[in-house]
């Protein structure tokens, strides 16, 4: 198989890591791609958000098999275009994708199909009626942007003052332009969150092992949201009881519901949970694999994944088996400062070659470049160091040794990934 893989990011790196374990795939083609992902792969520049253009180099590269890993590809239609175009990519059409391009339409199509979600307060096309309507929650309450926000675009607050300049953000000042012209506001679940992902063909799903990822930039869950500072997989995460109490309340009425709806859904589909006293509920969907979710689960995934993407484009996942590794798994992500608002970069990185290079730890390139043999950042997200042991407190122990030995000027990184499930202390 010839692969292409588009993303540039820690994600994309893990995916081109997996599938170059595949002794099906023969050349990977990475678009954009990255410092670190070009040791793996041959990378092509072009942008991600233009669709046309990714389909009119699928043409002339003709790959088997395209993954895509963020987003704003799929949202902006390019599983149409490359189905126009006769060539086979692993996502859900730009129909489905509203599933996560809006949250509006993910609340609706929620209440439509009867899926455990929170309830609304109200959907806001002016910032008045918003700031209004404040005044009549319980709180805490959780104000969204309506639109892609990288990760950012949600606020879980309990203050009135910070629920007012959030929206003031979102529509007055639009800091995120068209994603915050809308917003819903709901009211705020209390549990543990859960990042839950299936691979579908549309009528059979695989379930991913569960995971966890940590959105606040700073240790105990505190400052503000970022794309994601770390994750955690564990089958500890889930009882057998309450995975099966998720696939039979919200998978498969979210699979029957788009079915329902008219649209094809083929590709990764992630459910955002919150594990609650009244069971899970549905905080979001994403139409592909999440990060930093995937830099965890790939340590602990026992099965070839480009297979896995096969049998779902051919219909074929009733047939196929995900095998795990019966093992934990953490990454934490390495920061630039200034990182979630404006992250300093050129920084150059120290240590990458230290790295241990055996199957229980890996280094993921977020935001790199390579130049003269030396590697600088070059966005916020710089690097994700990732490890897998038997237990969660070694698998904690051996990625924050691995982070230890990575620096570059105002790195930063969070120290308590996975202490709720272990003891290992990070130093």
């Amino acid at each position: 198989m010839k692969v292409m893989v588009i993303g540039g990011g820690a994600r994309e790196h893990a995916l081109v890591w997996k599938l170059r374990q595949s002794p099906r795939v023969e050349h990977i083609w990475c678009v954009p791609g990255n410092a670190g992902i070009a040791e793996l792969a041959e990378c092509i520049y072009a942008n991600p958000g233009e669709v046309q253009n990714l389909a009119e180099l699928a043409q002339r590269l003709k790959p088997d098999l395209t993954i895509v890993g963020p987003e704003q590809p799929l949202v902006l239609g390019i599983a149409d275009e490359f189905e126009k175009r006769g060539l086979a990519l692993l996502g859900p059409s730009r129909a489905a994708s509203q599933l996560e391009g809006s949250k509006i339409f993910a609340k609706e199509f929620m209440t439509r199909h009867g899926i455990p979600t929170a309830n609304a307060y109200g959907i806001f096309d002016n910032a008045v009626d918003a700031y209004t309507s404040l005044c009549e929650v319980d709180w805490p309450v959780v104000v969204k942007a309506d639109g892609l926000c990288a990760g950012k675009g949600v606020l879980v607050t309990s203050s009135p003052d910070e629920a007012t300049s959030f929206i003031e953000r979102l529509m007055e000042k639009n800091e995120f332009g068209d994603a915050g012209r809308r917003v819903i506001i709901e009211e705020g679940l209390v549990g543990r969150e859960i990042s839950y992902i299936v691979l579908t063909d549309g009528e059979n799903f695989a379930p991913f092992a569960p995971a966890r990822d940590y959105k606040r930039a700073f240790d105990g869950d505190t400052g503000p949201n970022t794309g994601g500072m770390g994750a955690i997989s564990s089958a500890d995460l889930l009882s057998v009881n309450l995975e099966r109490d998720i696939q039979d309340k919200i998978v498969r009425p979210t699979l029957a519901g788009i079915s329902k709806d008219s649209n094809e859904y083929f590709g990764f589909l992630y459910f955002g949970l919150m594990l609650t006293a009244d069971g899970p509920k549905v905080l979001e969907f994403n139409c592909r694999l999440g990060d930093p979710e995937t830099e965890a689960l790939v340590m602990r995934m026992d099965f070839d994944l480009a297979a896995a993407a096969e049998a779902a484009l051919a219909g074929n996942l009733r047939e196929f088996r995900m095998n795990w590794a019966p093992a934990a798994s953490a990454c934490v992500v390495l920061a630039a400062a200034g990182y979630p608002g404006k992250p300093q970069t050129g920084k150059e990185i120290t240590g990458i070659t230290s790295i241990s290079t055996d199957s229980s730890v890996a280094l993921f390139h977020g935001a790199t470049r390579r130049e003269d043999n030396k590697y600088y950042n070059s966005s916020g997200r710089t690097l994700v160091v990732s490890a897998s042991a038997a237990s969660m407190p070694e698998a904690r122990a051996r990625v924050y040794q691995a982070a230890q030995s990575i620096s570059f000027e105002g790195m930063h990184y969070r120290k308590d990934i996975g202490g709720e499930l272990g003891s290992a202390a990070a130093k």
